[in-house]
Formats: structure tokens, sequence, C-alpha cells
């Protein structure tokens, strides 16, 4: 009895954390696991992609929009490699995600895996090629991620799930946004990440978003259904066997441009513009995986402004600029009286200038020539300032602040009479922003109008409801500004119908300079530009040419 009450007391005796420890190592035993020998785990890629390989390899890849995606085949093709791009994930993509994905994953990632599968499914089932051979003779590149995005932490995944496919040991590169390509080392990689391989996929990361931009300025108010996106692959097959063969460039857009050209369209129709922002993935394709929101919006009689790739590149160009600057700041700290121990840190500004810059007049040089007007890239400082007061400059992550300053400056200069954030369900950087931070914006901008939806793969009835709500408004916030036009321009609709229809405002290219954000009322004040020489009869509503 004495000896038990002793034990009792010693027990006592224990803190909390002992008896935590004690407790650990107790279940730790029981699950088998040896916490005096740990490994950290390591996941190698299963084989590499080396030189000799390069001609009997095909390299898979996606993610952007279709004419990028397209256009960047023909440039690599250019360059001697095998490709093949993948078709826009759809909802079977989803459902092979989720079926040989692990769960609370997000929704790019089911997709992109799952599309990834399902064609490897079909290069079995439809074209007859065994396993192994489909093994050795493709690989799949996507690409990584940065702060607290987990799509950047699925390659893993990725594997895991070709594995019970009946794919163990496919192939999978991770190129990082910030470390290029990542695979083993031991022999000379097919992969060489070079000027020529960078120039020639940033020559198609250009060339789709401007062919996108005209797209989508274009078809809204196209007189004949389909005459946009038919002229549209015309262009990418121009463009694609120019990149392949890797010609000159200049020849080919003006062949786009006329292209473009033909297609008749009619500006006096009033549209809302609406801006698709959020996370990158979510805003940019454009099939199941955001239930087609650039097309439901279009079929809805508005409007679409998407986002560039070439301002994604600008912003990691500016993030490297600015975190240069800061840690120049640091005083005996990175090991370095200045910061950044070993380098060159004004030369690193210097090319981070010169690299945006370059960008910028490739981009204008390319848009002028296929006939994307008073297209304006985004002023990545302005954004910046704009954002700073609401969201840190230094917090990464999804779009960083570019989210915040998007939306205060689509307000305040009248870029857009509505603003959709689009991002997958739980994704964690754009969440805390459109569900956070942008509500204060919309406190301080009582004139905003902006939708945050999340996409989950289904639902997407009770999506199009939210949608068709909130652009209810949109479009009444269009009509107020071309009534506001045809007032101060002293018109009527039938006069600017008849002036339309007489005048070069049914060139499918033309541009009026941007005072609001409707397009039919920018026309009415670009007046003097393109309906100079016409004179009014304005109590019979006729008009003449002088």
């Amino acid at each position: 009895m004495a000896m038990v009450k002793k034990e009792d007391k010693s027990e006592d005796r224990l803190s909390i954390e002992e008896k935590l420890r004690i407790f650990q190592k107790e279940q730790e035993k029981a699950l088998g696991l040896d916490p005096e020998n740990k490994n950290q785990w390591f996941d190698p890629v299963p084989r590499q992609f080396l030189a000799k390989d390069k001609s009997s390899t095909t390299i898979l890849f996606g993610g952007l929009t279709m004419a990028h995606d397209y256009l960047v085949e023909g440039a690599l093709q250019g360059l001697g490699y095998r490709v093949k791009h993948l078709d826009c994930p759809d909802n079977e993509s989803l459902r092979y995600g989720k079926e040989f994905g692990n769960r609370g994953q997000c929704n790019p990632t089911y997709f992109t895996v799952g599309n990834l599968i399902k064609h490897l499914n079909d290069l079995h089932e439809v074209e007859g090629k065994s396993k192994e051979e489909i093994i050795r003779q493709y690989l799949f590149i996507t690409s990584g991620s940065c702060g607290p995005c987990r799509f950047g932490t699925y390659v893993t995944e990725y594997r895991k799930a070709l594995r019970d496919a009946g794919f163990d040991g496919f192939r999978v590169l991770l190129f990082q946004q910030t470390d290029g390509l990542k695979q083993a080392t031991g022999g000379e990689s097919a992969l060489q990440l070079n000027a020529s391989f960078f120039l020639s996929f940033l020559k198609a990361v250009l060339l789709g978003d401007i062919l996108n931009a005209l797209a989508y300025r274009i078809r809204p108010y196209e007189v004949e259904a389909g005459a946009t996106d038919t002229a549209l692959e015309r262009c990418k097959q121009y463009l694609y066997d120019a990149l392949s063969a890797r010609k000159r460039l200049r020849q080919t857009l003006i062949r786009c441009r006329k292209e473009l050209q033909s297609v008749r369209v009619d500006r006096t129709m009033v549209k809302p513009k609406v801006s698709v922002i959020g996370e990158f993935w979510a805003m940019t394709t454009e099939g199941d995986g955001n239930y087609q929101l650039q097309r439901f919006l279009e079929s809805e009689g508005a409007e679409v402004e998407v986002q560039s790739v070439t301002a994604w590149i600008l912003f990691l160009i500016w993030s490297g600029r600015f975190d240069t600057v800061k840690r120049m700041n640091l005083r005996e700290a990175d090991a370095g009286k200045y910061g950044l121990k070993g380098k060159n840190a004004a030369m690193r500004l210097r090319m981070l200038w010169l690299a945006d810059r370059v960008l910028r007049v490739m981009f204008q040089r390319y848009a002028k020539a296929m006939g994307l007007y008073h297209y304006h890239l985004p002023n990545m400082e302005e954004i910046a300032r704009v954002a700073h007061e609401h969201y840190n400059n230094h917090l990464r992550g999804g779009e960083g602040h570019m989210e915040v300053g998007k939306l205060i400056l689509n307000v305040v200069k009248r870029k857009v009479n509505m603003t959709i954030s689009v991002k997958p369900f739980g994704c964690m950087p754009s969440s805390g922003v459109s569900d956070g931070v942008q509500s204060l914006i919309t406190e301080r901008y009582p004139d905003a109008i902006f939708l945050p939806i999340e996409t989950t793969g289904d639902g997407a009835i009770n999506v199009y409801s939210r949608i068709q709500m909130m652009l209810f408004k949109a479009k009444q916030a269009a009509q107020k500004e071309f009534e506001e036009a045809l007032m101060k321009k002293g018109l009527t609709v039938t006069q600017l119908q008849k002036m339309a229809s007489r005048a070069n405002v049914s060139n499918a290219l033309y541009t009026s300079r941007h005072v609001v954000a409707c397009t039919a009322a920018n026309m009415i004040y670009g007046t003097r530009e393109f309906f100079n020489g016409f004179s009014f009869r304005r109590k019979e509503g006729e008009i003449q040419r002088v």
C-alpha cells in the first residue's frame, strides 16, 4: 500500500510535457514507428529526360488557354522537340483526378492530373499503346508555385495518382517559377533551357495573349455568329506554322490582322465589360474548371476582359526587383554589408529592368502588327502602390497584391463595369483576398460591382445564377454610361446607328479611346475620330455626309 502511494506521488510530479512525451512514444511504438531512426522522405524523379531520348520522347503539357498551349507546341517543335498539348480539362478529367488522387486537393490539381490520366488512357485503350511503351516514350511537364499555394506541392500527388492508374514510373518534371527545371543529375538533359528556348516560349505566350485579347474584343460584337472563332482558328494555324518553321513573324502577323479585320461587327450594341481576375489557373482555363466562365458571360450579353499571361511574367519581374531593393537595405544582414553577398545587386536590378522593357516592347510590336491597338499592359508599380494600403506587397502566394490593385483600378479608372474573382474551392491565397480584403475595398469604393465565386467542378447552376444577378447591375451601369455619352454628344440612338453603318466603325480592329468602361459609350466619345464629316438634322433625326 505504501509502495502504490509512492508511485502515485512520482507520477504527480511529472510535468504535462513529460506525460505527453511518454504518451507519444507509446503511440509511435503501437503504430510500428521507429522514432530513433527517422529518415526524411524524399521523392526522386523516376527517370531523367536525357539528350539521347529527345527524338523518341513526347513532351505532354497543358494548363494555359488553348491558344497558348497550341502555339507553345508549335514553338517547341521548332526547337526539335516532340510535343503534344493536352485538351482543355473537362469534368471527365475531374472524375479521373478524384478517382486516383488523394482527398483534399485543390481543383486545378484534380483537373490537371485527371486530364493527364485521361490522355494516357486514350493512348492505351484507343491507340493501342502498351503502358510500358507510354511510360518509356512520354513525359509530362507541369509548373510549380510559390507561397502558400498547394498546387506547387502536388507533383508528388501526380506520381501517386499515375501509379494507382497503372502508369507507375511515368516521368513528371516540375518547372519551378524561380529555379527552372527540376530533375535528377547525371547525363546531359534534353531540355536545354537556353536563350533560344526561352525566346521561343516567350513568343508563343505573347502571341497567345494578343490573339485572346483580340478575340474577346471582337466576338461580343460580331454580326455573323461564329465568324470570330473561324478567323481565330486560321490565325492560330498561321502562327503555329511560322513558329514551328522558325520563320520571321511580321508577314504572318499582317496576315492574321487581315483575317480578323474581315469580321463584321456592330459596336452600337450596349454590353457591360466584365473583368475576370483571381487564382491563375481558374481565371485562365476555358473549360469546365471554371464552368466555361468566359463563354457564359458572352452568352449573357457581356464583353469579357481576360488577364494576360504576360502580366504574370511582369509581376514575377517586379517581385524580383522589389525583393532585391529590400534586401540591399538590410545592412550587415544576409551575410553581406548591403545584403546579397557575392552578388552584384545593381546589375541584377538593371537586368530585371531590361527584361521588363524588352517584354513590353516585344508585346507592343506584335500587338500593333496584328491589329491590337490601344492595349496597355499593367503598370506593376501602380498596382503595388494602390494595393499596399490594404495588402502588404511583401506577401506572396497566388497573385499577391495584384488582385486587390486590379479591383481598385477597375473602379477608379472606370476600366470595367463588373469584376469577377474566380478561384478553386479552398484556395488559400485567393480566398483570403477575395473573401476578406476585397470586402473592405467594396466598402470604400461603393461603385464597385464585385463578385467572388468558387469552383468545385459541380454546382454550375448556383454559380451562373449568382453571376446573372450581379450582371444585371453591370448592364444597368453600362446602359447609364451609354445614355450619358449620347446626351453629351447630342445624338439619338437612330442617328448613332446610321452613322455607324456609314462610318468605318464596322472595322473589327477599330478601338475607341478609353473614357468609360462600356465599349458602345466609348465609340460615341470617339465621334471626332470616325464620325467627322457627318452633319445632322436633329429635328428630323436624319444624317448627311458633308
